[in-house]
């Protein structure tokens, strides 16, 4: 008996529930399990009755027992891992995509950039300017979401590409959701669920290699050390070249200890650390330009430029070293309250020199005129050097707590949940310049190692102001610090008029202080036009109040079925962008006071989910409008926030599959169908495409598992991702081609401990692009295979 029981838990990601006679209960989700088990088996577990499905967290069992729900590819019994979302997906009344586990490991995903790319209405963009970014730059359904960023649900103020080597799975919360996160949030949030103690051993070692001298090894051992103590270390180290782009290359290692406490008790105590060091060559890739062929501004690839010139210097790096420690608490009362309180503190370092390249006048001439040798890229602009290399060093602190409560009134069913968030971080950044003249790159022979480190070495940008851009309002100024400082309270009540409706309504009120401050340069410095102003330290503080409510209509006819209607805001205030932004805010023209109107949003969203099957598929579907006041923009100059003024507006429908459709084959397949507008500044007719924002993107990932018992097994899978040419800018003057992108798999079991799989990427090997920006585009890989060994017992 025992070992049938042992088979029919393999397959399945589920709750696996622990309740007691006292009413406490543990709830431990999928990433709890053994996680050597194999997919595409089904499981003869029965679904929950509806009053199951909805009152799951809600009422404490009387009896001990074990609930088995699902499969790994369905999500719609997946947790949001947080104590302020306790409902499961499907009973979550907003669109909530989730990259799970076996599909991050089907997929050797190796990046938060490269789960993501499952999710529809997902854009990665460098940021611009003065501050370089080209970290995990977002965007969610064709919005900013680089402050927007979450592990396992405190935010994470991290410029930096972020490895998922402790990753569990990735949950993506679509539309604003200030009640929940706070400011922010426009188009929705990433939030990242890690790998945490379990109560059993594990131990699992994963090598993979192949093109391009990629190497990675990953390392997860998981100890009891009583029946209530476990410690999981996770470990990383990677180093890769990139396919089809010559001079870049990435190395990273990183470590996450965590230790749990209480396991299996009323009181579970949860401590982790994150540490990841990455030292890499930030790609700017192809300059967007027009030529007298073109009725569009294009990546200079699409006019036959090779795609693997790197127009770089060797000076070039990206080293960051980020820090995170995060104390956990989760206590339950009795079957009637529960509380969490989450903390964090986290360090952050950045040193960043990179070159922008940009394609002028004598460039494009030299390519209308078929003469491509003859054509150079400026790696830097003399007098405007963008991107400045800087140093950058921040901190944060972060502390949320949460009451959960379940009761009634009379014959209504209530779940509260209400708490506070206080949120604290700060930003230091030293700008430099070049000593010297940094000289072009030839558009066809480019060689980054013909600039010297004479001229790329860098000073003080207070030694040499001349090299500095001159900012309206601030002048030349090398230093400059930021802080932001929120205070939040939140309450949300769910009432249940019968067992299958029920309505969700609350709020948030955030009290949110910033400051920006410009320091260092000399007295005086020569503005635009070459005249004499004063250069002296400026700061620029803002208070703002902002209040956000949300409110549900949730139906749920059937055990398998759940049918809402959503409305929610979210406010955005500038300053917002303390660590992800050069210049958080930015003086009004001619220097005069900073525009501190906040970006508002608000959703209006209808849809279904559906865990059809005996809950081994599930399926979403949504209609939803989400509307923008007040856009904000980023100066191409100084990187600075911008208030424009303009209306945008996004609406769609979103569709989602996942799940196992016969024993053996899985599946997941998103699509999404958008009708994305925006204003000129200062409002107006929507008339023109957000930038970015695709009308029709999809994806399709399945995997069939033949065999899986015998010595001839094997896995074999595959899928593709494809987004509509997009709009670099919101005049719609140029553009990117559609991506299409394939990929596959293959793998094999050696028993029940051992695996040697082989992934390929973009097989095609198309000219795709990976991340998006107004001025340039840079090329995704090229056809790649990785080889990879697994063993976990």
């Amino acid at each position: 008996m025992s070992r049938f029981i042992h088979q029919c838990l393999k397959p399945v990601s589920a709750v696996l529930t622990l309740g007691s006679m006292a009413g406490g209960a543990l709830a431990a989700s999928a990433s709890h399990q053994e996680e050597s088990t194999p997919t595409g088996q089904e499981t003869t577990t029965p679904a929950p009755s509806v009053n199951d499905a909805q009152t799951q967290g809600v009422q404490a069992t009387q009896v001990e027992r074990i609930h088995v729900i699902g499969h790994p590819f369905n999500t719609m019994h997946a947790g949001n891992d947080m104590g302020r979302l306790p409902q499961d997906v499907m009973h979550t009344p907003q669109t909530i995509d989730v990259v799970p586990r076996e599909l991050i490991r089907q997929q050797n995903v190796k990046s938060l950039d490269e789960a993501l790319r499952n999710v529809p209405g997902i854009t990665a963009s460098v940021g611009e300017g003065a501050g370089g970014l080209n970290g995990d730059q977002f965007l969610i359904r064709g919005f900013p979401a680089q402050n927007d960023i979450y592990e396992d649900g405190l935010r994470d103020f991290g410029v930096y590409a972020r490895d998922s080597f402790n990753y569990d799975s990735v949950n993506v919360i679509k539309g604003p959701s200030s009640q929940v996160f706070g400011n922010g949030t426009t188009g929705g949030a990433i939030n990242v669920v890690t790998k945490t103690p379990m109560a059993n051993d594990h131990y699992n070692v994963d090598f993979s290699g192949g093109s391009a001298d990629y190497f990675r090894g990953t390392v997860d051992v998981n100890k009891t050390i009583n029946n209530r103590t476990a410690f999981r270390l996770e470990g990383m180290g990677a180093s890769n070249n990139v396919v089809g782009r010559d001079h870049v290359w990435d190395h990273r290692w990183g470590i996450a200890p965590s230790v749990a406490f209480g396991l299996g008790t009323k009181t579970t105590v949860v401590l982790q650390v994150m540490h990841q060091t990455d030292n890499s060559v930030p790609d700017f890739g192809m300059p967007v330009i027009k030529t007298k062929w073109s009725a569009y501004g294009r990546p200079l690839s699409e006019y036959g430029v090779p795609r693997h010139n790197f127009f770089g210097k060797q000076q070039d790096h990206n080293h960051t070293d980020d820090t995170m420690e995060t104390l956990r608490l989760k206590h339950v009362f009795n079957r009637h309250f529960t509380f969490h309180n989450d903390l964090r503190f986290g360090e952050y370092s950045r040193n960043f020199e990179a070159s922008k390249v940009v394609c002028r006048a004598g460039c494009i001439d030299a390519i209308n005129g078929g003469d491509f040798g003859k054509g150079l890229v400026n790696r830097t602009t003399p007098g405007n050097s963008v991107p400045l290399p800087y140093k950058q060093n921040s901190w944060s602190f972060q502390d949320v707590a949460s009451l959960q409560a379940d009761f009634k009134t009379w014959s209504l069913r209530h779940q509260v949940v209400t708490g506070f968030d206080m949120e604290y971080v700060h930003d230091s950044r030293h700008q430099d310049v070049y000593a010297g003249t940094i000289p072009a790159a030839n558009l066809l022979y480019p060689n980054p190692h013909e600039v010297t480190d004479a001229q790329a070495r860098r000073v003080p940008g207070g030694e040499n102001p001349k090299s500095m851009p001159y900012i309206a309002g601030l002048g030349r100024k090398p230093d400059n610090h930021g802080y932001g400082f929120d205070t939040g309270i939140f309450l949300y009540d769910q009432i249940w008029l019968t067992n299958w409706a029920s309505i969700k309504g609350g709020f948030r009120w955030d009290r949110w202080q910033s400051g920006y401050t410009v320091t260092g340069g000399p007295e005086t410095t020569l503005n635009e036009k070459n005249r004499p102003v004063p250069n002296e330290d400026k700061r620029f503080p803002q208070t703002k109040n902002t209040f956000n409510p949300t409110a549900s209509l949730v139906l749920t006819p059937t055990s398998w079925q759940t049918i809402y209607f959503t409305y929610a805001s979210s406010t955005t205030p500038t300053g917002m962008y303390v660590t992800s932004g050069a210049v958080p805010v930015r003086p009004g023209k001619n220097g005069g006071t900073v525009d501190n109107r906040p970006q508002h949003a608000r959703l209006y969203e209808v849809g279904s989910k559906f865990s059809l099957l005996h809950d081994r598929l599930g399926a979403t579907i949504s209609l939803f409008r989400l509307d923008k006041d007040n856009a904000l923009t980023t100066d191409p100059v100084s990187n600075s926030t911008i208030n424009t003024g303009a209306q945008q507006r996004n609406q769609g429908m979103e569709l989602s599959l996942g799940g196992m459709i016969l024993t053996g084959w899985n599946i997941t397949a998103t699509y999404a169908l958008y009708d994305p507008k925006t204003s000129s500044n200062n409002g107006g007719p929507m008339h023109n495409q957000i930038q970015y924002v695709p009308h029709n993107q999809a994806t399709l990932w399945s995997a069939y598992e033949a065999f899986p018992n015998l010595p001839w097994n094997f896995t074999i899978g595959g899928g593709l991702t494809w987004r509509q040419g997009v709009y670099l800018d919101n005049n719609n003057t140029s553009k990117v081609p559609a991506n299409v992108d394939f990929d596959t798999v293959i793998s094999h079991h050696f028993g029940r401990h051992w695996q040697v799989s082989l992934n390929g990427y973009n097989l095609a090997n198309r000219l795709n692009y990976n991340t998006l920006f107004s001025g340039y585009s840079t090329p995704a890989p090229g056809r790649t295979f990785l080889g990879r060994l697994t063993m976990d017992y």
